[in-house]
C-alpha cells in the first residue's frame, strides 16, 4: 500500500473551532428551572443513551455483514458519525434543524451556533419538562446515526475520508431540513399535518434514499464478481448488533414521547411488538420460498420491523403495531430479494430495509393514527376514522421527501466525488479496506 500523502488542513479546522469554542463563546447563564420534571428529565437522559447505543449496535450489525477484510473499515464509518456529526450538530446543525423557522424550510443557522443560548433557554415548546439542552442532545443522537444507516449501501468500496466528507454535506444539506420539516412546530410538513413520531421521513427515507443514490453512483463492487453471494464475516456480530439496536430503538422511540408518561409506554410497546412481528415474518416468508431458518434473516426482519414502526410508534395501537411489522417485513423482504436479482450493488440493502421500511411505516401510520393512542392527532388514519385526508398527506410527503433526499444526496456525491474521490482504486478493494484505509485487521473472524 502506498503511503498516504500527510495533510494540516483538518487538523488546523479542529484547532481553530475548538479555539473559538473555548474563547469566542460566551458562557451561559442560569439554567431555567421552571416547570421541569425530574421524572422526565430522568427518562429522557436514559433514552438519549439508548438512542446514542444504537449507532454502536449498528457498527456491529453491519461489520458482521461484510467481508473479513473490510469488517473494522465498516464499523468506523459508524463509529466516526459520533465524532462529526456531534460538532457538526453543536456548531450549526442543530440551528439548522430547530432555529427560528425561514418559510417553513430551514432554521436560523447562527440562533443556537456553538449552543449559545441552549443551556439557559427555554424549553422547547413540545418538550417543555426537561431542559432545552437535553432536547437537543436528545436530537443530536438521531443526526449522529442517520448518516451512519447510509454507510451499508457503500460498504467495501467506499474511500473513507470522502465518506467522511459525505457525511458531513448529507447532515446540512438533507438531515437538517427533513427535522425542520417534520419536527419543528413551522415546518412545512409538521403544518400540513404530516404524523412522524421519531423519525419515519427524517431518518430512514432519508437514509434509505441517500443510500439508492450512493449504490447508483458507485455502481458495483469490482473486485469479486459474484460480491452478493460472499459469507457474512461473522453472525454473532449481527446478532449482538440487532440486540443494541432493539434495545436502543426503545429511547429513540419511547424517548420520542419526550416524557416519562402514557404515550412513552404505549410507543414501547408497539416498538417491541412491530420488532418481533417482522422478524418472525421475515424468516416464515423466507421459508415459504424454500429457504431455511436463519439469525440472519431473522435479525434483518426485525429491524425492519423497527425501521417500519418508528414513525407510527407514538400514534398506533397494539395490534396495529402486529400488521405494520409483519406486512412491512414482507414487502422489505421482497424488495431485498428483487435488488439481489439485479445489478443494483447496495451492499447490505440499506435501501430495500430502511427506505422501503420506512415508506411502510409512513403509509400505515397513514391509515391506523388514533386519537386515542395520542391526543396531539388532529386527523385520525382511514382505517380508523375512515377519512382519507391524512393518508393524502403522508402520500405527499412520501413523494417529496424521496424526491428530496435522492436528487439532493446523488447531487452531493457529485460534489463529493470532485473533491475526494469516493471510489477506492481496484487494488485497495481487493486487499481490502480494513488494511488499504486503516492499516487494520481483523486477526479472528
Amino acid at each position: 500500500m502506498t503511503q498516504q500523502k500527510p495533510t494540516w488542513i483538518p487538523m488546523l479546522i479542529l484547532l481553530a473551532i475548538a479555539l473559538f469554542a473555548a474563547f469566542g463563546v460566551p458562557t451561559p447563564g442560569p439554567a431555567v428551572t421552571e416547570g421541569l420534571d425530574t421524572g422526565d428529565i430522568a427518562w429522557m437522559l436514559v433514552s438519549a443513551g439508548l438512542v446514542l447505543l444504537m449507532t454502536p449496535g449498528l457498527a456491529y450489525f453491519y461489520g458482521g455483514m461484510v467481508n473479513h477484510k473490510n469488517v473494522i473499515s465498516t464499523m468506523l464509518q459508524s463509529f466516526i458519525a459520533m465524532g462529526v456529526i456531534t460538532l457538526i450538530w453543536v456548531i450549526f446543525g442543530f440551528s439548522l434543524a430547530f432555529g427560528s423557522s425561514i418559510n417553513g424550510l430551514i432554521g436560523n443557522p447562527f440562533e443556537y451556533a456553538f449552543f449559545k443560548g441552549v443551556f439557559d433557554g427555554k424549553p422547547w415548546s413540545l418538550a417543555p419538562t426537561i431542559p432545552f439542552a437535553l432536547f437537543a442532545f436528545f436530537q443530536m443522537k438521531f443526526a449522529v446515526i442517520t448518516p451512519a444507516l447510509i454507510s451499508g449501501a457503500l460498504a467495501e468500496r467506499i474511500n473513507f475520508r470522502a465518506f467522511v466528507l459525505f457525511m458531513v454535506l448529507f447532515c446540512v444539506v438533507v438531515y437538517a431540513p427533513l427535522a425542520h420539516w417534520t419536527w419543528h412546530p413551522d415546518g412545512w410538513l409538521f403544518k400540513y399535518g404530516v404524523l412522524d413520531f421519531a423519525g419515519g421521513t427524517v431518518v430512514h427515507m432519508s437514509a434509505g434514499w441517500a443510500a439508492l443514490a450512493g449504490a447508483i453512483y458507485l455502481k458495483r463492487r469490482k473486485s469479486h464478481v459474484e460480491a452478493n453471494i460472499l459469507p457474512p464475516a461473522n453472525i454473532p456480530y449481527v446478532l449482538l448488533g440487532t440486540g443494541l439496536l432493539w434495545f436502543g430503538w426503545f429511547g429513540f422511540n419511547a424517548g420520542s414521547a419526550v416524557g416519562a408518561g402514557a404515550l412513552a409506554v404505549s410507543a414501547f410497546a408497539t416498538t417491541h411488538v412491530a420488532a418481533a412481528s417482522a422478524g418472525l415474518s421475515w424468516i416464515l416468508f423466507d421459508v415459504t420460498r424454500g429457504r431455511k431458518v436463519s439469525a440472519l434473516g431473522f435479525s434483518i426482519g426485525a429491524v425492519v420491523g423497527l425501521v417500519a414502526i418508528t414513525p407510527a410508534s407514538g400514534f398506533v395501537s397494539v395490534p396495529a403495531a402486529i400488521f405494520i411489522g409483519t406486512v412491512s417485513a414482507i414487502v422489505s423482504n421482497i424488495a431485498a430479494h428483487w435488488r439481489a436479482n439485479s445489478k443494483l450493488d447496495d451492499t447490505l440493502d440499506v435501501f430495500p430495509c430502511h427506505g422501503t421500511g420506512g415508506m411502510m411505516g409512513m403509509l400505515l401510520t397513514g391509515l391506523f393514527a388514533s386519537k386515542a393512542i395520542n391526543g396531539a392527532v388532529a386527523e385520525e388514519g382511514l382505517f380508523i376514522g375512515g377519512d382519507a385526508s391524512l393518508f393524502i398527506k403522508h402520500i405527499v410527503a412520501l413523494v417529496v421527501v424521496s424526491a428530496f433526499a435522492f436528487l439532493a444526496s446523488y447531487a452531493l456525491l457529485f460534489i463529493t466525488d470532485k473533491i475526494i474521490p469516493l471510489r477506492v482504486t481496484e487494488e485497495e478493494e481487493r486487499v481490502g479496506l480494513d488494511i488499504s484505509q486503516h492499516d487494520e485487521s481483523l486477526v479472528e473472524v
